[in-house]
């Protein structure tokens, strides 16, 4: 499992819309979003990362 920070999520719409995010990027599953400590878990390729940022950025939250 990997795992990114993310913040600005404030509610469960919020972890909706991260969760999609993530979702949609290939090869990328198990996709677990934690609203009270902002972490999101997921497996996926090594590769995906730049592009599950570059979705929860474009989403409106900020990945730290």
């Amino acid at each position: 499992m990997k795992e990114l920070q993310v913040k600005g999520m404030s509610c469960q719409h919020c972890v909706g819309s991260v969760t999609k995010a993530v979702e949609t990027v290939d090869g990328v599953e198990n996709v677990t979003v934690d609203l009270a400590t902002g972490k999101v878990t997921y497996s996926g390729p090594d590769e995906a990362a730049t592009t599950i940022t570059a979705n929860i950025t474009k989403a409106g939250f900020e990945v730290v």
